[in-house]
């Protein structure tokens, strides 16, 4: 049998390796590739290209990796001083997005990935959540996950997918604020989003922990068994 093939979205950052110092990179963590190939499929990395989508075309599914920030122009707001984003990586995954929805492509979005989610679907997002919720437990320090309790919507493709088992892990400093027409159907016991879903669609789903760094495989699964 021939394995889906799932698309991921890469960053696109200064690397160093060996002799080469400061050099651009696209790249994935190869935990990704990991849990995408222990779900059953191929992973395909695809480097930001704002020209057009058409590598949809022989895509079984969409993952929208995590990353830098959302540019807060994607949703009208300005700019806070700790916000550090990238527009090119935006631009690009918003066009990848579009044309994912449109075709009920199954979507998974992880961390930044949801949060891209919830812009594409006209949401908006807390740019720095420690002036919201008033500590960092999300991302506690630098290259540090947080880890807490989620509880899930009953009945919800989420709370499905991962059977009552709730404790998760964090690494982002901007979260959800208005999910615009998606549905939250998780949330951290202080009361962050965790969880945003269409219904309506195939399979279009965002998390705000990292499940590919727990070798979680239960999500990338169940994006792969919508794709057949």
């Amino acid at each position: 049998m021939t394995r889906p093939v799932v698309g991921i979205t890469s960053y696109l950052e200064p690397a160093s390796w060996g002799p080469w110092r400061g050099v651009p990179v696209a790249f994935v963590h190869e935990r990704y590739v990991r849990v995408i190939n222990g779900a059953g499929a191929r992973c395909v990395v695809l480097p930001p290209d704002p020209v057009d989508a058409d590598v949809l075309r022989i895509l079984d599914a969409l993952v929208i990796a995590g990353g830098p920030d959302v540019d807060p122009g994607n949703y009208g707001a300005p700019r806070h001083p700790l916000t550090d984003s990238r527009p090119d990586r935006d631009r690009a995954e918003l066009a990848l997005l579009a044309a994912a929805l449109a075709a009920d492509l199954p979507v998974l979005g992880v961390c930044r990935g949801m949060q891209l989610l919830t812009v594409a679907y006209g949401g908006s997002l807390h740019q720095h959540l420690p002036e919201v919720i008033g500590d960092d437990r999300h991302q506690p320090a630098p290259a540090v996950y947080g880890t807490h309790r989620v509880r899930f919507a009953p009945g919800s493709r989420i709370a499905g997918i991962m059977a009552g088992d709730g404790e998760v892990n964090s690494y982002h400093h901007q979260g959800v604020a208005d999910p615009g027409r998606l549905t939250v159907t998780g949330w951290a016991d202080d009361g962050v989003v965790e969880v945003a879903e269409d219904p309506a669609k195939r399979f279009v789903l965002g998390v705000q922990w990292h499940p590919e760094y727990l070798d979680d495989v239960r999500l990338f699964r169940a994006l792969v068994a919508a794709a057949g």
